[in-house]
């Protein structure tokens, strides 16, 4: 039955006070006399090492990785934990590589860095890129999906539940990041509890089922009931290959989705942007940990309820039937409907917290870039601390409303949260990388390299996805970048794997960039480079244990599941 007990409403509300009241305690007690935009936008020296590391996973896990993933997990298995184990190993590159580069030239936001490394003009055009994709693609699907998962589970209407959430993101964002990352840490406590609580009762489920009891044995029995859901590289004939691509996911464009999203996304690096170096570094890497226990609590679950549904578990079949079909993301709201009442408000609780935090990160993201590299530059120059805040704060209620009234629209109920957002940032995220990667360490690359990068990254991405209607690629077979897919009007043709496209895209747009500045730089152009030395990427004797420590246990769980 899809409803809350009394129990569940009163664990949700205690989680709603206690969010509410350590925000507001925070905002007062580190509220300054005159409250500047840094305070505001990036909590400039208030955040510590574990606030920054649980902001970074409560911005990133919400709906489309609970039910996407659990989804994923119900069809495809361990293998789509790559996405958070491959997290895992960049927030450490980015750690060690990109955020001293950004904190020694004081940069606080991407199109900063741009302008700074290239010319405004390019600042400017990714600003506006990236204010339209946070609001019409991040943010709508963040709140749409997440109503949507609240509704199955609660019976909650979905338009109500955007309206809770929205609000309870806005009051939160208003009191600014140093509110935002200190509340994320509570977040992050629900999240995990609730979550593993799930994952708990997955697994008693399934060793119930088989009469046995304990989590230990349930693990047991799902490792071997579905043994097929265990393999962390596909091989070609594997229906999911399109998705996650063999080797590619190791040694291709993983790389390129992972180090855009974690080192080149003002939404995420925005966290460690207002500390110094150590923390900011220390609490990367507790987000690295953090990512190791993440698919026991978004994707085990689907993968206990694959198991369920073969066997026929329950009224498990039906209720993951919508529209007469088997409908996979059903698979984590079908199980929070199993849980007893009070602990369902516990795991009820962690989606809303994992929502929320996503939400209000995000909309303080559209606040910083706005503010800071549209209004402050453009409308307003003259603007001063105070004016700024305000405007960041009118901005955030903006893009809510905007979420709200465009979100229903979008139809991403049809295509999947997590796919509905990889798809769309997927067809700039090779360009922006290129022409971050080569910004932070080639000085001769040139601003209309970068600007190459920025509208022909994207025009190389529609290209490849549209390449299969005009060419064959079946020589392309062999080599596993290309399979023969059905469409919908039964024809078959031989497309290109996502994350192959965005390698291919990426490796392109370098080599054009490198050409552009090569041929610019013997015409005498002198790029604008970055102060970078070598001591910048030295590490503390702490943070270089822990980080092997982290790779270690990556590298002995893709073996024992290759």
């Amino acid at each position: 039955m899809n409803s809350l007990g009394t129990y569940d409403y009163v664990v949700f509300l205690v989680y709603f006070i206690i969010v509410a009241s350590y925000g507001y305690w925070v905002y007062h007690k580190k509220k300054s006399d005159a409250e500047n935009s840094k305070d505001f936008f990036l909590a400039k020296d208030s955040l510590t090492w574990w606030a920054i590391g649980a902001s970074l996973i409560a911005s990133n896990i919400s709906a489309e990785q609970f039910i996407g993933m659990s989804g994923s997990g119900f069809t495809m298995g361990l293998a789509i934990a790559t996405y958070e184990w491959m997290a895992a190993v960049t927030l450490i590159i980015v750690a060690v590589f990109f955020i001293p580069v950004y904190l020694k030239n004081k940069i606080y936001t991407m199109p900063q860095f741009l302008g700074q490394r290239y010319n405004g003009t390019v600042a400017m055009i990714m600003a506006i890129f990236w204010l339209l994709l946070y609001v019409i693609v991040n943010l709508t699907s963040i709140l749409y999906l997440g109503a949507l998962a609240i509704n199955s589970i609660s019976g909650i209407n979905i338009t109500a539940c955007m309206y809770i959430l929205a609000i309870f993101a806005v009051l939160i964002t208003l009191g600014g990041m140093k509110v935002i990352g200190y509340t994320d840490v509570i977040q992050v406590f629900f999240l995990i509890l609730g979550g593993l609580a799930t994952t708990y009762l997955a697994l008693e489920l399934v060793a119930t089922h088989f009469g046995s009891s304990g989590v230990a044995s349930g693990m047991k029995l799902i490792t071997e009931k579905a043994s097929d859901h265990f393999h962390m590289i596909f091989k070609q004939e594997n229906p999911n290959y399109m998705d996650l691509p063999g080797l590619t996911v190791l040694i291709g464009g993983m790389w390129i989705v992972n180090l855009n999203y974690w080192g080149c996304n003002q939404y995420i690096t925005q966290r460690a942007l207002g500390a110094d170096l150590q923390t900011a570094r220390s609490g990367l890497l507790f987000a690295a940990v953090l990512k190791l226990l993440m698919p026991l609590i978004v994707v085990v679950p689907g993968i206990a309820a694959y198991v369920l549904y073969q066997e026929g578990f329950g009224d498990f079949r039906n209720a993951m039937q919508k529209g007469g079909s088997l409908n996979a993301d059903s698979a984590y709201p079908v199980l929070l409907n199993l849980l007893p009442e009070g602990l369902k408000g516990v795991s009820f609780a962690a989606l809303a917290a994992a929502i929320v935090a996503s939400l209000a990160g995000k909309a303080n993201s559209i606040a910083t870039i706005f503010t800071l590299d549209v209004y402050k530059k453009v409308i307003n120059k003259n603007a001063d601390e105070h004016k700024q805040v305000v405007i960041g704060r009118i901005t955030v209620i903006a893009a809510m409303v905007i979420a709200i009234v465009i979100a229903p629209h979008l139809g991403m109920d049809k295509k999947g949260g997590f796919q509905f957002i990889q798809e769309y940032t997927g067809f700039v995220s090779p360009g922006i990388f290129a022409m971050f990667i080569l910004g932070f360490f080639w000085k001769k690359t040139t601003s209309n390299a970068a600007l190459f990068a920025t509208i022909g990254g994207f025009l190389l991405s529609v290209f490849f996805k549209a390449l299969p209607n005009f060419a064959n690629l079946e020589w392309l077979s062999p080599y596993g970048f290309s399979k023969l897919v059905t469409q919908e009007d039964g024809s078959s043709l031989y497309e290109i794997p996502f994350l192959d496209r965005m390698g291919f895209v990426f490796l392109i747009s370098v080599l054009v960039m490198w050409i552009i500045s090569t041929i610019e730089g013997r015409k005498g152009a002198n790029p604008k480079g970055l102060e970078i030395d070598s001591s910048m990427f030295k590490t503390s004797n702490s943070f270089a244990a822990g980080s092997l420590i982290v790779l270690g246990i990556i590298v002995a769980l893709y073996t024992v599941f290759w």
